[in-house]
């Protein structure tokens, strides 16, 4: 029992984990590697956790940068935000949606889920085809991030 609940706290872990901006799949599924999970395990939790924040993200981000933005206190902050991602919003404003998958699919830093709804919220672009661009881009990323980390996996 006392182990069921163990694996319960780190696949909770795993996807908590998933979700935070910055870490999102890319960090989440070696962390659950790391925790004691298989890799593919880690990585479809990974993935279901980054994919879940999608759609508050799109529907959310944009309303509420604007709300903080007109503050004393948040202002620098959104406006450095926006000014960010919007330098790396080129590929996405070239290609449209296709850029936003590539966008989100490269596991490096600054890009992933977050960024990219970011940038499809200040591009007003389509919702649900956004939604579909940056899930299919975190299911690639993930598939990246399990290779590479399958791959250190078995060499230890």
């Amino acid at each position: 029992m006392l182990e069921l609940i163990e694996e319960l706290r780190i696949e909770i872990m795993v996807i908590f984990f998933s979700m935070l901006p910055i870490v999102e799949v890319r960090g989440a599924i070696p962390l659950g590697i790391s925790l004691g999970l298989s890799p593919v395990h880690s990585a479809i939790l990974g993935i279901i956790g980054n994919i879940i924040i999608v759609p508050f993200l799109l529907k959310l981000l944009y309303p509420i940068m604007s709300f903080f933005e007109k503050t004393v206190i948040f202002s620098k902050t959104i406006g450095w935000i926006k000014r960010r991602s919007m330098k790396k919003s080129r590929t996405i404003k070239k290609y449209s949606l296709i850029g936003l998958f590539i966008f989100v699919a490269v596991p490096i830093p600054t890009t992933g889920a977050w960024t990219g709804s970011v940038i499809a919220s200040m591009l007003k672009l389509d919702f649900k085809k956004s939604l579909m661009a940056i899930s299919l881009g975190v299911v690639s990323s993930g598939l990246i991030v399990l290779t590479i980390s399958y791959g250190i996996v078995s060499i230890f």
